[in-house]
């Protein structure tokens, strides 16, 4: 059988969605079975696989999102459902780029999982837009939170901070909010799934934290303020505001390590 990085390079390097897909739910699958027990030494893909669609832009050329009209909710979905199938690269991404013999086989446990989970977001999020009429490629993308691996691939610390708990945190702070504003306005089945989306998300993010926590004792590092200074360095301005408490919280993202990067 492949070990977990060579199967974390073949899932990057599919460019169908649907295969992506389905060679990360296989090998999930495998890890958790036992059937895949060595973590290997295989390095990513200099670029993951990407599909033909959708066409990537500046995020300044993004269509406007919405809760109320079609056009507006397809917009949305299609937005979250592109970082959603980034995320699964993630995932995989940092299996395969930090595989340290000194990280426990629970670091590896988390991010199958994380992978896995990003891939039911992103075809929950594509069966919403298969119910308007439309489908995952049909609008247009753009790469940042690929351009933020990209920054962060030379140092675990760094790819913790900015991916899971920056990125994502900020997933946290304007999810509820997006739910709200859908209530009324589209049946109970589709806000299920975001809910469950969002629930997920704490996970993701929870596992960001923990191994960042674990990795500044490993180096003997104070994580407040590496943290801190990592997040300074990549966002100059600050971080965008309302942060969502209470989910960063259960999150375990500690209030104190990023109520004051808030954009001043």
């Amino acid at each position: 059988m492949t070990t977990l990085t060579e199967a974390a390079a073949q899932a990057l390097s599919a460019a169908d969605p649907a295969l992506k897909i389905r060679l990360t739910v296989e090998f999930a699958k495998a890890w958790q079975a036992g059937e895949i027990t060595e973590i290997g030494q295989t390095r990513p893909p200099a670029q993951p696989g990407r599909p033909a669609k959708p066409e990537i832009l500046p995020p300044g050329k993004m269509l406007r999102r919405g809760t109320k009209g079609v056009a507006g909710r397809i917009a949305l979905y299609h937005a979250l459902a592109h970082i959603e199938f980034y995320a699964i690269d993630l995932g995989w991404d940092i299996i395969a780029r930090f595989a340290d013999p000194s990280l426990p086989k629970e670091f590896y446990d988390d991010w199958v999982l994380v992978a896995w989970q990003e891939a039911e977001h992103f075809e929950a999020l594509q069966a919403l837009m298969q119910e308007l009429g439309s489908g995952y490629g049909e609008l247009p993308a753009h790469d940042g939170l690929w351009q933020a691996a990209e920054k962060t691939s030379d140092d675990l610390l760094h790819r913790l901070a900015i991916v899971p708990m920056t990125f994502e945190a900020r997933a946290l702070d304007t999810a509820p909010n997006t739910i709200t504003r859908m209530q009324g306005v589209v049946e109970s089945p589709a806000l299920a799934a975001l809910q469950k989306i969002v629930d997920e998300e704490i996970i993701h993010v929870a596992a960001g934290t923990r191994w960042f926590l674990h990795v500044c004792a490993q180096r003997g590092i104070e994580p407040k303020s590496h943290y801190q200074a990592i997040v300074r360095d990549y966002f100059p301005d600050g971080l965008k505001t309302p942060f969502n408490f209470e989910g960063r919280t259960q999150a375990g993202l500690p209030r104190e390590f990023y109520e004051d990067l808030g954009e001043r």
